[in-house]
């Protein structure tokens, strides 16, 4: 039987390119060489067939080569498209991203926070359940934290990627009050438990800056909890002309609640959603949502966590600001 083939070594690609191994292991990671040198080295590399042994790097650089990917929930489509995204970003620059989800439950999310420091990830990317929870300072001591969403109170991050929720929140009450809308129903994945996210504290501000009337009702981002939490709030008497949704996933729930009820969008509601998914143009009528620019955000997200995995973060805080995507799901309200 046929011996396997001798694994291509560090030491073989330092032969063929005459350098050292440390210069090559350099290369490799592109630190301290030339950009000449970095590529004559993924040039022989290459030819030669060489892969890096992940446990041999891990014990000598003292990283294992993973990333730590926290996530609120994903049964968001926002969420889950943006986790792929990430995901395919980290493995392009040679890092494996282990993906939980907090399922929207700050108790879980505590848990799974240390169970990824534990497994001695390089660095832990998270899109938060509670940002203001405490023993976010305590991890942020143990591992290099970037955050997405909304920032952590009392906890050194690495890096930031923050949206600005108050400009979101008042493109899309001023869209619905221009077109006359008095009562408006907001559907957001927050949890009584965790009170002061920045969307939902500026929802309130704006209504009454504004001068309209506000529901605020908790929904989760799966279709048929987000259709039943919008089937209470317009089943009622006294519904809302129009429904904020602080996901497009929580505004597809809106979409069938109305329908189940024989309300049409945007004629009896307006919808008005929050992450611009491209399958809510498939919706009839298109989705009309506040746009953040997910390619922008995987872009930054990944530059951020590369730099604190590499043990170099520059603390930068990036600002994500919205845009207004309009489809065909607001209207001015029926009069009587």
């Amino acid at each position: 039987m046929p011996r396997p083939a001798r694994r291509v070594t560090i030491r073989d690609v330092a032969e063929a390119t005459g350098l050292s191994q440390a210069a090559v292991s350099y290369a490799m990671r592109g630190l301290q060489v030339s950009e000449e040198t970095q590529e004559r080295v993924r040039r022989a590399a290459a030819e030669l067939g060489y892969e890096a042994n992940p446990v041999a790097r891990a014990l000598a650089s003292g990283r294992t080569g993973m990333v730590g990917v926290l996530w609120a929930s994903l049964e968001d489509l926002w969420q889950q498209e943006t986790v792929v995204a990430l995901g395919a970003a980290l493995l392009g620059d040679d890092r494996f991203a282990i993906v939980l989800d907090s399922g929207g439950d700050p108790g879980h999310e505590e848990r799974l926070a240390r169970r990824l420091v534990d497994q001695r990830v390089d660095a832990m990317v998270l899109a938060p359940v509670d940002p203001a929870a405490p023993f976010w300072a305590e991890v942020a001591e143990q591992v290099p934290l970037v955050v997405v969403g909304d920032a952590l109170a009392g906890a050194r991050t690495a890096g930031e990627v923050v949206f600005d929720n108050r400009s979101g929140v008042t493109l899309a009450l001023e869209h619905l009050v221009a077109l006359g809308h008095r009562h408006i129903g907001v559907l957001t994945p927050t949890r009584p438990s965790t009170p002061d996210r920045p969307g939902d504290v500026h929802v309130r501000a704006e209504a009454e800056r504004l001068g309209v009337r506000v529901t605020i009702t908790t929904a989760r981002h799966g279709l048929d909890d987000a259709t039943a939490a919008a089937h209470d709030v317009l089943a009622s008497p006294r519904r809302p002309t129009a429904v904020f949704c602080f996901s497009d996933s929580i505004a597809h729930g809106a979409y069938a609640a109305a329908r189940d009820l024989g309300l049409d969008v945007p004629r009896d509601l307006s919808v008005l959603g929050y992450d611009a998914r491209p399958v809510s143009r498939l919706l009839s009528p298109p989705l009309t949502t506040v746009d953040w620019d997910t390619t922008a955000i995987v872009a930054a997200t990944a530059r951020l966590v590369t730099a604190a995995a590499e043990g170099a973060p520059r603390r930068r805080r990036v600002v994500r600001r919205p845009s207004l995507l309009e489809g065909g799901s607001t209207a001015p309200p029926r009069r009587g």
